[in-house]
């Protein structure tokens, strides 16, 4: 009976010391919850207002969430009685060990979310970035994923693309199709202007505004080189470029003006 006396007297004790702690702990839990469930579903609203990309919206919103409730779990531990600094201690360390270990994949991360943020480019869009030319299929959040005109799949890490050079060819609206065509130096340079400004003029995919030219590129050693220049839009990019040296290949023909065979004149040398 003694025992059993002692027992429930210390059981009471602790129900006095520590019971207005837990009951407090268990508020503050609630409430924080509340507060934080609040808090996401505001951010939430007002990252849809901004139009932030999908998957970069959820990933924030999931961090958010995560950090508040970690903070708010450290809150209800001290109000337990519980010495956070340790705990404290050993969280820093593993988040440091975890740092360094996924260091290359925490780099690639911190660049999708920049990639997100800052939208150098968008799904479909024709870039070139870390030695790649391709459309974007896909904006991960730790990769890009681009599909080169071969219609290969390249996969590059963000980090490389948010540090790197990257061009966007679709950004503008417009690309401009860079071609040379060269001709026999007996050949009349106006007439030549012509047959070929007509080609460019004559093609639908060919924009107008900026107007295509033709202008003397070059005094080659056996042709004279006309930069022909038509712009397009970036989806006809590789059809005006096919195209134009078809056509003008053709024109040239039908026109009776001259495209020298590039090595006349050493075949004439050494024969």
């Amino acid at each position: 009976m003694e025992k059993a006396e002692e027992w429930m007297n210390y059981g009471l004790d602790l129900a006095k010391e520590f019971g207005p702690k837990l009951i407090t702990a268990i508020l503050i839990y609630l409430v924080g919850m509340w507060i934080i469930k609040k808090i996401t579903r505001g951010t939430r609203k007002v990252m849809s207002k901004s139009k932030y990309d999908e998957s970069l919206q959820r990933f924030l919103l999931n961090l958010f969430s995560w950090a508040l409730k970690i903070f708010l779990i450290i809150i209800v531990i001290s109000r337990l009685g519980v010495d956070v600094t340790t705990f404290a201690a050993v969280i820093a360390a593993a988040g440091l060990a975890i740092g360094l270990a996924l260091q290359g994949s925490l780099s690639n991360f911190a660049g999708g979310v920049l990639l997100m943020i800052f939208k150098p480019y968008r799904i479909g869009d024709l870039i070139e970035a870390q030695g790649v030319l391709g459309v974007v299929k896909e904006i991960e959040i730790f990769t890009t994923k681009l599909v080169t005109p071969q219609n290969k799949l390249a996969i590059v890490p963000n980090g490389a693309m948010a540090n790197g050079n990257i061009i966007n060819f679709t950004a503008e609206g417009r690309m401009r199709v860079d071609t040379v065509i060269g001709v026999g130096y007996g050949e009349d340079i106006k007439k030549t202007k012509e047959v070929l400004l007509k080609v460019l003029t004559d093609n639908p995919k060919v924009l107008q505004d900026p107007a295509p030219s033709v202008n003397v590129l070059e005094l080659a050693d056996s042709s004279v080189n006309f930069a022909v220049r038509p712009f397009c839009e970036p989806k006809d990019y590789w059809d005006v470029y096919f195209n134009t040296y078809e056509n003008c290949k053709l024109a040239l023909d039908k026109a009776g003006i001259e495209i020298p065979y590039p090595h006349r004149i050493n075949i004439e040398r050494k024969e």
